[in-house]
């Protein structure tokens, strides 16, 4: 291989790297613009460890605790280092929610005070940031360990897609910008990320990324469509409608969980483009002289294959989640008649079947555009060169 041609491959590996290298600096110091919440003003969060509690006041009703937990602990960090006082765990009746807290335990904990003098002290929750960054690190590791530079590349694009989510999509979403629009450009500048890490700028990478927008687009319409043909109201979602009674009446829940559709889907979408691109240019590569619609049909043959997998993966994926809801059907005896008219039943219909509609459709668009991309100029170019050899020899 040339000098030049070593360049020019080395560029289209580092270029994506470096481009995305700089976005996640960008996002990591870019603010949400609610950062400075008022209701955690004047408070200190730190690690606790339980040095004792009393369980005094806790009232058991069967499964069910309420009351209040008073724990003595010591606080590990923040202006209030070392000080040793009482916390209080409140127990609403919640198996869900609640927590117990036993000696020995650490937990997060967050300090009302005025000036140096300890108000109150709330008890969160059992403190695991500590774990969980392990078992970050450990992935990592592993990842590395046995995918090497893309192991890395994943790592870079898992963590843009993070602060993607938590910097762009849902302060805009908060701010009140449409959540469809914003979903889109987001969710599509993750698939270009994503890909390109995957493949650096080239024709693979066009064609994965045209297969997955034209998925999504399908995804979102249909979204779209049935979520109101459904009558299903955005606050189907957990937790959503808190955040009408917290000040934010103006959002449409029902849009944001239309793009929910779509987002939750584009995973599963952007790995079948993947898979049918990285066919497709094999195929090329051993047969240049293939042409476009030979291609094609052989990136759609590996799609057709790999449909039956990826429509069982989005069910598992989205009925994982409900499983408890499933059990409390059956023990209740529910007719089925009765469960699927469930307003939440049907949402989950809708992300399932409409998620799958994308990544049908997906299958057939990347095996169009990878054949149409993929067998031009540079592979003709190769065919003519093993022609000219040939008549030559």
């Amino acid at each position: 291989m040339s000098l030049k041609k070593l360049f020019i491959e080395k560029r289209k590996e580092l270029l994506p790297a470096f481009i995305c290298l700089i976005l996640f600096l960008i996002l990591i110091i870019l603010p949400t613009g609610y950062e400075g919440a008022v209701i955690y003003k004047g408070t200190d969060r730190c690690q606790a460890e339980v040095l004792s509690v009393n369980n005094d006041t806790v009232i058991d009703t069967g499964l069910i605790r309420s009351g209040e937990q008073t724990c003595e602990i010591k606080l590990l960090g923040g202006r209030f280092k070392g000080q040793v006082t009482s916390g209080y765990n409140a127990l609403n009746g919640s198996l869900e929610a609640d927590k117990i807290f036993k000696e020995g335990d650490r937990a997060l904990v967050v300090i009302d005070y005025s000036w140096d003098t300890i108000l109150s002290v709330n008890m969160i929750d059992h403190y695991r940031l500590n774990k969980e960054i392990i078992l970050v690190l450990c992935f990592a590791l592993f990842l590395i360990l046995v995918a090497g530079k893309t192991g890395a590349r994943a790592i870079l694009s898992f963590a843009i897609t993070v602060l993607l989510i938590w910097k762009v999509l849902i302060p805009s979403y908060l701010n009140g910008y449409n959540p469809i629009y914003v979903g889109l450009a987001v969710t599509l500048m993750i698939i270009v990320i994503t890909l390109s890490l995957v493949y650096g700028f080239d024709r693979k990478m066009v064609s994965a990324v045209s297969g997955s927008a034209l998925g999504m687009f399908v995804t979102c319409i249909l979204g779209v469509i049935f979520t109101k043909q459904f009558l299903i109201h955005g606050a189907i979602m957990s937790n959503s409608e808190s955040l009408l009674y917290s000040g934010y009446q103006n959002l449409n829940l029902t849009q944001v969980f239309m793009a929910s559709i779509f987002i939750g889907a584009s995973g599963a979408v952007m790995d079948l483009a993947v898979d049918i691109t990285s066919a497709v240019n094999e195929v090329v590569q051993k047969k240049p002289e293939i042409s476009w619609r030979e291609a094609a049909m052989s990136g759609f043959n590996v799609g057709r294959a790999a449909m039956g997998t990826m429509t069982t993966t989005l069910l598992l994926a989205y009925s994982g989640g409900s499983i408890a809801l499933i059990m409390v059907f059956m023990a209740q005896g529910t007719p089925i008649y009765n469960i699927l008219n469930y307003k939440y039943v049907s949402a989950e219909i809708i992300e399932i079947i409409v998620g799958s509609f994308g990544l049908v459709s997906v299958g057939p668009f990347t095996a169009l555009t990878s054949g149409l991309l993929l067998t031009v100029r540079g592979n003709n170019r190769v065919y003519s060169d093993r022609m000219k050899r040939d008549y030559e020899g």
